[in-house]
């Protein structure tokens, strides 16, 4: 018993905690510290492709090639672009100096944009990656949690390359793809509950 117990704790002292600290006061930090690992979770399965919703969003519908998500008051609109995706066109973005934040992403092989930018009393998100799109308008309190959402939401998208290319149909595309820009404020009264996070510690 006694060996058993010490192997246990030797086991524990050499592997050490797989926990990841992210400082959540920077988007910049977020960003890199979820990107920079290739994440296979997924909980969430559409039309030729899956993706990893985390703790506190709840999926609520699919319209075409959007799915609508939800988390504490504030709408998720997430754009699956398949045909980008399956013809590789890369996105093509000039950092714009004149609003909240604006910054070109390459990481993992992959490249996207985000940028935020002050409407009114609130800011619109728009974060481009890995071939997908995320739309909020949130306060200026909540910007940093919701791209913690949003940065492992489309890092963890994977795309089914064959059902993909069965649904590249002429006539399918030109009824169904669609970006969903609608902000219009929504009640939701339904909780799904995902499966849970990986291991993160969340430094405030």
């Amino acid at each position: 018993m006694k060996k058993l117990l010490l192997v246990l704790i030797a086991t524990l002292l050499l592997t050490g905690c797989t926990a990841v600290r992210i400082d959540t006061k920077s988007i910049d930090n977020i960003i890199g510290v979820i990107l920079e690992k290739d994440n296979t979770l997924y909980n969430q399965v559409g039309k030729g492709y899956k993706y990893y919703i985390p703790r506190g969003v709840t999926y609520t519908d699919t319209i075409g090639f959007n799915d609508i998500l939800y988390s504490n008051g504030i709408y998720y609109y997430l754009y699956i672009d398949a045909v980008s995706y399956i013809k590789k066109i890369d996105i093509n973005y000039e950092v714009k100096d004149d609003i909240y934040y604006s910054k070109i992403i390459e990481e993992n092989n992959r490249t996207g944009y985000l940028e935020i930018e002050k409407k009114d009393n609130k800011y619109l998100i728009n974060f481009n990656y890995n071939y997908a799109n995320i739309t909020a308008l949130v306060d200026e309190k909540d910007i940093n949690n919701v791209i913690l959402n949003a940065t492992y939401i489309l890092s963890t998208i994977k795309y089914n390359d064959d059902v993909i290319s069965l649904m590249l149909d002429e006539d399918y595309f030109i009824n169904r793809e669609e970006q969903f820009t609608d902000f219009e404020s929504k009640k939701i009264n339904k909780n799904f509950l995902k499966a849970p996070d990986e291991e993160l510690e969340i430094e405030e």
